[in-house]
């Protein structure tokens, strides 16, 4: 089984990509959303007391927000960690300093869970932060979705609604071109049609055989 890690900008249209693969091969896909969200975000996450715990306490030495913190299912509100985070690096600094370690025992353990089962050809895992992370250390081979910054624009202020500011903001915040390249041992570029881009991964793949 191969691992394969799948980074690139916001707007790249990485999800689709994956689901594409998900459809045509025999392929486990693991989005590190999904697993930040398993592992903190729910009740029985193995890092969620803390979490709230660390969100509670910095919100009330702040005393920034009467909203609640919990869903009524107790799983924790996106929307409200977010706004209690901006701003405060260090509460940032907390969060991912609880959440890293634990999203990457969740992924090690499902990569383990997948060569178990005997039953796929390659792992992948998407995230933004797999380079930034130290993911290469982990996975056989780096895929870097690239597409053009003014397609992404437009895909985000379509798709999404964002704001110009808003997208200057998340881009500004990530890694350039030249090191999602530095960092890529393939290139997906998925600036114009679906069907080129899946042409793509087609080539990819078979090169991998």
């Amino acid at each position: 089984m191969r691992i394969i890690g799948v980074t690139g900008g916001v707007g790249s249209g990485k999800s689709e990509l994956l689901r594409y693969i998900e459809t045509h091969y025999r392929a486990y896909v693991l989005r590190s959303d999904e697993a930040a969200h398993a592992v903190s975000l729910v009740p029985g996450g193995s890092v969620y007391p803390q979490l709230v715990a660390l969100l509670e306490a910095g919100n009330q030495a702040k005393g920034a927000s009467d909203h609640p913190l919990l869903l009524p299912d107790g799983t924790i509100d996106r929307k409200e960690m977010a706004a209690r985070i901006f701003g405060d690096p260090e509460l940032l600094s907390g969060v991912n300093a609880l959440v890293h370690p634990a999203v990457r025992v969740y992924i090690e353990e499902a990569i383990q869970k997948a060569a178990d089962a005997k039953v796929y050809d390659y792992f992948f895992l998407e995230a933004a932060l797999l380079i930034e992370e130290g993911y290469r250390k982990v996975v056989n081979s780096m895929w870097y979705i690239h597409a053009d910054e003014a397609v992404r624009r437009q895909r985000l202020a379509k798709s999404r609604g964002y704001s110009k500011e808003k997208t200057d903001a998340i881009m500004k915040s990530q890694l350039s071109e030249r090191e999602f390249y530095e960092n890529a041992d393939v290139v997906i570029d998925n600036s114009g049609s679906l069907a080129d881009a899946f042409r793509q991964i087609d080539a990819a793949l078979a090169n991998m055989v």
